[in-house]
Formats: C-alpha cells, structure tokens, sequence
C-alpha cells in the first residue's frame, strides 16, 4: 500500500496569508505565515497553509513557491469575521481540513498553529491523527491585551482566554519571539519553559533594503520638506491618538509653519466603512493637525519599501507590540524609528543606536523625540544606517531554519531534506 505524503501543516484560521495588509484582521501575522510556508518550501520541506475561506471564487488551492501552498478551507460564511465568532465554525474548519487531506493522500508530519484559534485547530487534529506533534506561535496573548487596554469594552473575551492556556498547556513546543513573550508564557498561560523556543520574527531584506528618498518621494508624489511614516491598523492599541497629540504639540512648539506629512498607510481603504479612520480624521481637525495627516489605506507589501525609504522618521507608537514587524520592515529599509518601548519593540530597536524608544503613551515624549531628529539629519541618517544593518540579522531564511531546528526536534527525519547553517541570534556588531 502507498504511503500518504507528509507535509507541514502551518495553521491560519482566521487570516489568509494572502490577503490585502492593513485592514481589521490582517497584518504581521500574514507576513509571518507567508514568508514562514515559503521560506520552508525553499528549504526542502512541503508545506499546506491551512485557512477559512473568506471570499468567494477564490481557488481551494493557491501555491506559494516551490513546495508550499496555501488550502482555502471552507468554514462558516465567505466574508472576514471577528476571531470569537469564529469558535463556531471551528468543528467545520477541522473536517475541512481532514477532507482534503484524504482527497490528496496526504497527511501531516507536524502541525504548526498560528494565533489561538488556529492552536485549537492543531490540537484537535493531532488528538484525531494519535500522536501529530504539534508547535503553536500566539503571535500576541489575550491576556496581555487585557491587561493594557483602557476600556472594558477593548478586552478579549474569555473563550481566548481559556483557549490560549488550553494550547499553551497541550502543544509540544511553543515559539515566543521575544524573550519578554516566553515569560509572558510562563507567567500568565503555566507555559513550561522547557516547550518554549525563543525565534525572532523577519524581514524580506531583498525587498525591504536602503534606497533613494528622494525618488521614493518622487513616486509616491510627496512633496512635503518633511515626512512622517506610521504602518499599520488604526486601532487603539497602536497608538495613533498620542501620535496625533504629539503632532498637536509639535505645532504649538516651532513647528506650526512647518511643511510636514503624516502619511498612514493601513486601515480599510476607502469604503467609506473604517469607523476608526473616520474618528482619527475628526479628533486630528480637532487638534489642528488635520492638514499634515494623510491616510493612504492599506497597501500591498511590495508597495511599503518606497514609503519607507520616503520617510524622515517611521513611528511606532502602539501601547504594546509582541514583536513590531513594520518597525523592523522600516529598519531594514534605513530609515530612523520613534518606538515606544513596549513589548518586542523594546528588543528589535536598540535604543540610540538602531532607533530611539520612548515611553508609551507620552505625546511629549513622542513630540521631543520626532522635534530632536527632524533637527538632526547627521543623527538620523546615522541611526538609518545602523538600522539597516542590524535588520540583516532578521533574515527570513535565517527564521525558517531556526523553526526546522525546533521541528526537528519532535520529527527528527524532517532534518534529511535542509541543509545549512542555522543561526537566528540577532548578533551584529554595530
């Protein structure tokens, strides 16, 4: 009897590695995922992405590079919806999932789930396989996120909760991408140190790398003395509104004649749909910034390096951050950030060196910082230039390699198709 093919499964329930960055549901965890399945695909390894189907037509299968693919599965309705509601269609996702896998005779050697709900997925599956290891990354903890929001009405409800320590008790390994995280692990989901690994996120530097300001301004058609960068999704935990408060005090301290842009790119696009955007837009008229804010919606990745390399300064402002992948995307591109120095961004940026960190939540803080480097050009250039390199580091082969070791762990004859050094220590002497 013929032996079924055994691949990785990488397990995305509720966001598609494919889609659009930006928006609601989306973000560094799609990268992640991506460049994860493709990087693994290059090293020899077969790889299925396992993710609902969101929108209608699309191809059950669509490949990714050599050796990996993403499998839409269908799962409850063909349109984005918020993670908790999904719990729901979680059974049909798992059947989804055990469905193709019998049409295409093949099997999973290891699962590796991404975000909570893609951990109850991966448990579940290894409990019906006898015996699937599985490795689970959170990419961000419920948990945490309770603990720093402003209003009630911001916490995660209690199913995450019960799920995230569920996985984290139950999963063979567990990757953190911070030393910060595998504590976080440790303290509030019982995580055993001994399962957790400690793997930086990446950056595609062929795509994300130094280039001309000018002509990336030229492009983008900014003609602003000055340009100020945020990427991401304009929710509260990012931070937009003390950015705006800064900008507020930047024009009351010197600034208020001075040609400046504040371009946004991230957020719904334009539907008219994005209640958050509508309530940044008002609150910065309110504050007499609106004239420097323009926001350009989300973008596809490839489009980000040329807005990288047109900023002055890139800010990262957000009140917690498991990792920071556009700070580290910025970096890579040379370009001076503002952070807060807040969860992973604390250890992706040396501060003084490959960035400058501010304490969260302090517009003044944030305003002195954006004042003191638009001042200093011979400073920023500087801290763009070391950025680059130290970004180097954060290779995404580098990150594929380390996740094999882990794997490797629990199926050691994964080992026999990779080959190559293994290093992901983030050590570069500046």
């Amino acid at each position: 009897m013929k032996s079924r093919v055994k691949r990785i499964g990488l397990i995305s329930v509720h966001t598609c590695p494919l889609a659009a960055l930006g928006g609601k549901e989306t973000g560094g965890m799609n990268v992640y995922v991506r460049e994860v399945a493709r990087h693994l695909g290059r090293l020899g390894l077969d790889v299925d992405v396992f993710t609902r189907r969101q929108t209608p037509g699309v191809p059950t299968v669509v490949p990714l590079g050599p050796g990996a693919r993403v499998v839409h599965i269908e799962a409850g309705p063909q349109r984005p919806v918020p993670p908790a509601e999904i719990v729901a269609d979680l059974d049909e996702f798992i059947d989804g999932v055990a469905a193709f896998q019998r049409r295409t005779d093949t099997e999973s050697a290891l699962l590796h789930g991404h975000y909570w709900l893609s951990g109850l997925v991966a448990i579940e599956l290894a409990r019906r396989s006898r015996g699937i290891p599985v490795v689970q990354m959170f990419h961000t903890l419920g948990v945490v996120k309770n603990a720093l929001a402003d209003d009630p009405s911001e916490w995660v409800p209690q199913v995450r909760l019960d799920a995230e320590a569920r996985v984290a008790s139950q999963a063979d390994r567990i990757v953190a991408a911070t030393p910060l995280e595998r504590a976080e692990l440790a303290w509030y989901c019982g995580a055993d140190d001994d399962r957790v690994r400690t793997i930086p996120c990446g950056v595609d530097v062929d795509l994300f790398s130094p280039g001309s300001a000018m002509a990336a301004r030229a492009r983008l058609g900014l003609d602003a003395r000055w340009v100020l960068l945020f990427v991401g999704r304009p929710a509260p935990i990012k931070g937009l509104e003390v950015l705006l408060q800064a900008l507020a005090r930047l024009k009351a301290d010197g600034f208020g004649r001075a040609d400046l842009r504040l371009v946004i790119v991230g957020g719904e696009g334009d539907e008219g749909r994005d209640d958050e955007r509508a309530r940044l837009r008002a609150m910065a008229d309110a504050l007499g910034v609106g004239a420097w804010v323009d926001f350009k919606g989300p973008q596809p990745q490839p489009a980000l390096p040329e807005y990288y390399r047109a900023a002055d300064l890139c800010l990262v402002p957000s009140h917690h951050e498991s990792f920071g992948m556009a700070a580290l995307e910025a970096m890579a591109c040379g370009a001076a950030v503002v952070a807060s120095r807040v969860g992973g961004l604390a250890t992706t940026i040396q501060d003084g060196v490959t960035g400058v960190l501010v304490p969260p939540r302090d517009e003044i803080a944030l305003a002195s910082a954006i004042a003191s480097l638009l001042g200093d050009e011979p400073r920023r250039r500087t801290l763009g230039r070391l950025a680059a390199r130290w970004a180097q580091s954060f290779a995404w082969p580098s990150v594929a390699r380390a996740l094999i070791d882990v794997y490797d762990e629990l199926v050691p004859d994964l080992r026999g198709a990779v080959t190559g050094p293994v290093s992901v220590n983030c050590a570069v002497v500046l």
